[in-house]
C-alpha cells in the first residue's frame, strides 16, 4: 500500500520556478510548493511584486529569490534559468503560468499587433520557457513541468481568436515535450483551468461576472488555490506515472 506522503516535506528537495507568480494563480501555485518545502524562484515581469513574494516566503522562513522575467524575450527566459541555478544549483520543477488575456473582438476585427502580443506571451513565452527550463532539468537530474492552458485551449469561445489560439497551442507544446522526454526523467503536463478569481477577471462588469459564472455547472468560479492544487499533484511524486495529459480545474465547463 503506497504511504501517503507529507505535504510539508513532499518538495523539500526540490528548486521550482514559477513564471507570472506574482499574483493570481502563479503566486496561488508558488504558495502550495513552498508550503512544501520547495525553494522558489518567483518570476514575474513585475520585479517589484515578485519581490515582495519572495520576501514574505523568506520571512517565514523559506527559500525563495525574486526573478524579473519577460516570457517574451527568449534572452530574459535564458537569464532567469540562469538566475535560479546560480542562486539554488539545480532546477526540478516549473509551472509556466505567465500570461495575458487580449482584446474581446470577432476575428475579422481582432487587432493584429493585439494578436502578436498575446501570442508572444500566451504561447512564445510557453516555448522559450521549456526551451531553457528542460536542460536545466535535464542537468538536475529530472523533475516535472506544469504549463497553463485554459477552458479556451479545448473549447472555442467567441472574441478571443488570440487567446484560444494561443491556449490550443500550450496543449501541443506539452503533449510534444512530454513525448520527447518521457524516457528522460521529466514528466510535462497542462492544466486547463475554467474562470477562475484571478486579477485577470478584476474589470469584469457583474453582468459578465454572472454570465462567466452560468457557464460552469458547479455554480462558481474557481479559485487559484483549486488550481494550485492540481499543479502540486502533478509536480510531486504521486502523479510520477502521469504526463502528456492536460488536467481540468473547471467545475465541469468543458462536460457540457
Amino acid at each position: 500500500m503506497m504511504v501517503p506522503p507529507n505535504y510539508s516535506t513532499e518538495f523539500a528537495d526540490r528548486v521550482a520556478l514559477v513564471t507570472g507568480a506574482a499574483s493570481g494563480i502563479g503566486l496561488a501555485a508558488a504558495r502550495r510548493l513552498a508550503a512544501g518545502g520547495a525553494a522558489l524562484a518567483i518570476a514575474d515581469i513585475d520585479e517589484k511584486g515578485a519581490r515582495a513574494v519572495a520576501d514574505v516566503f523568506v520571512a517565514e522562513g523559506g527559500r525563495a529569490v525574486a526573478v524579473g522575467v519577460d516570457v517574451t524575450d527568449p534572452v530574459s527566459v535564458k537569464e532567469a534559468v540562469r538566475t535560479v541555478l546560480q542562486e539554488f544549483g539545480a532546477l526540478h520543477l516549473a509551472v509556466n503560468n505567465a500570461g495575458i488575456g487580449g482584446p474581446v473582438a470577432p476575428t475579422h476585427r481582432y487587432p493584429q499587433d493585439e494578436w502578436r502580443r498575446v501570442m508572444a506571451t500566451n504561447l512564445d513565452g510557453v516555448f522559450y520557457s521549456m526551451r531553457h527550463e528542460l536542460p536545466a532539468i535535464l542537468a538536475s537530474g529530472g523533475g516535472a513541468i506544469v504549463n497553463m492552458g485554459s477552458s479556451c485551449a479545448v473549447n472555442g469561445f467567441a472574441g478571443v481568436a488570440g487567446y484560444a489560439a494561443a491556449k490550443h497551442g500550450v496543449i501541443g507544446l506539452t503533449k510534444t515535450a512530454a513525448l520527447e522526454y518521457a524516457a528522460r526523467n521529466i514528466r510535462v503536463n497542462a492544466i486547463v483551468p475554467g474562470f477562475i478569481e484571478t486579477p485577470l477577471l478584476a474589470g469584469a462588469t457583474p453582468t459578465e461576472r454572472s454570465h462567466l459564472i452560468g457557464l460552469h455547472p458547479a455554480g462558481r468560479l474557481g479559485t487559484p488555490e483549486e488550481v494550485a492544487e492540481m499543479a502540486a499533484f502533478l509536480l510531486s511524486e504521486r502523479a510520477s506515472f502521469v504526463t502528456g495529459g492536460y488536467h481540468l480545474v473547471d467545475g465541469a465547463y468543458a462536460a457540457q
